[in-house]
């Protein structure tokens, strides 16, 4: 059983700060500067072109991926990490309709992140072949997988109401009905214990800088089953996808497996601090990290409803259909989000009135979400968030 008042001491938390935003950015783990600096230092400084080979750079996203893989339930071998999310959002799309050559339909919900549905609607327009990306409401994306779809394309937890889909239940009707399953696990991976195989997904793609905490800019993952893992075509046929990148042939031969969906050089400083975050995950039993999760998510819901009339909930009640955020409505919400940064309650706000809560076992405790809620009610019951400073809107929401 993890301990997770102990895992808290892991992690750089600015004194005075409620963090409520691990779902949008991780914090600091406090390995993570010395390793990087060992990275830059000794490997880069002191081996410089060497450190491919010596220091196993040329390994690492692979070996990296695996240990993703074990917190989202994929077979080892199988989950690789480099470039962007929407780069693999893109890979995997690609090759999943590849794999469904009759079919012209790719499925997604309005409650996916957009840049998914961009990645999709770019993949159609160089296609050029009568594609249609069909876009419906999250609680209907069951009923409309039918045998025309060719590729489902879903994220798991949906990015504004933490509402949860049945990954299980959505990859089997797809296959029923002779479609390919995608899984956008952004919000899943390290929220929850994720079960790719036993789920029979095809295709998953997820980042690392949000609740595994690698830092902003960290390389996302991509896992492909084994039952695609030699026939998925690359779109994005990358040197180092290739069957022997070394021996620089003119023509694109794909690797074999999961290494034909790297692409570009990796990104060494950055994979460094991923292997910082991980060796925290190393240690973490996904079910107690659960438990522990629904516990805050409850704990907080009951004493904001409790005290704040004004706010609507917009996430789940029902556990199995929660990820590991709380959002509440209030067309406010923007102004209020940033009144609470400024009491040090830390959460962000998504178009066009959410106010959204992450909470992250690892460094959550029951102290923080006690008082983030009373700091709420102050800020709404004394308006303190009716002013033109926190009205007006930055950059990042």
């Amino acid at each position: 059983m993890t301990d997770f008042s102990k895992t808290r001491d892991l992690f750089h938390l600015p004194e005075g700060m409620i963090y409520l935003d691990g779902n949008s950015l991780g914090p600091l783990p406090k390995s993570t500067a010395a390793r990087v600096a060992q990275t830059v230092t000794e490997e880069w400084g002191a081996h410089l072109i060497g450190g491919w080979n010596d220091c196993n750079w040329m390994a690492a996203p692979k070996a990296l991926g695996d240990r993703i893989g074990r917190l989202i339930g994929a077979e080892p071998g199988h989950t690789v990490i480099g470039d962007t999310l929407s780069i693999k959002v893109f890979q995997a799309l690609a090759a999943a309709v590849t794999l469904n050559p009759d079919r012209r339909v790719i499925l997604s919900d309005n409650g996916n992140f957009p840049s998914d549905l961009y990645m999709a609607q770019g993949l159609i327009r160089l296609l050029d072949r009568d594609y249609e990306l069909r876009v419906v409401a999250p609680e209907e994306i069951e009923a409309n997988i039918s045998e025309e779809i060719a590729v489902t394309m879903i994220t798991e937890v949906d990015y504004r109401t933490g509402r949860r889909h049945d990954m299980k239940a959505l990859t089997q009707k797809a296959h029923d009905k002779g479609a390919i399953a995608v899984w956008d696990l952004a919000h899943s991976a390290g929220a929850f214990p994720v079960q790719l195989a036993d789920c029979n997904a095809d295709f998953a793609v997820g980042c690392t800088y949000k609740y595994l905490n690698a830092g902003p800019g960290a390389p996302a993952f991509i896992y492909v089953a084994p039952k695609h893992a030699d026939t998925a075509e690359p779109a994005l046929a990358g040197w180092l996808g290739h069957d022997a990148p070394f021996a620089f042939e003119q023509g694109y031969r794909p690797g074999q497996g999961i290494e034909r969906m790297r692409v570009g050089t990796p990104p060494v400083i950055q994979m460094a601090a991923l292997d910082a975050a991980l060796t925290i995950w190393d240690q973490v039993d996904m079910q107690a990290l659960r438990a522990r999760s629904l516990a805050l998510t409850d704990r907080f819901i009951a004493a904001v409803e409790a005290s704040c009339p004004e706010l609507t909930l917009a996430t789940p009640r029902a556990h199995v259909m929660r990820g590991s955020q709380v959002s509440f409505h209030h067309p406010e919400g923007y102004a209020i989000m940033q009144a609470l940064i400024a009491r040090g309650v830390v959460g962000d706000f998504r178009a066009p009135d959410i106010l959204r809560f992450g909470f992250t076992p690892l460094y959550t405790s029951d102290a923080d979400v006690d008082m983030a809620a009373k700091i709420l009610a102050e800020i709404l019951d004394q308006r303190l968030w009716d002013t033109p400073e926190y009205k007006t809107r930055k950059a990042v929401t």
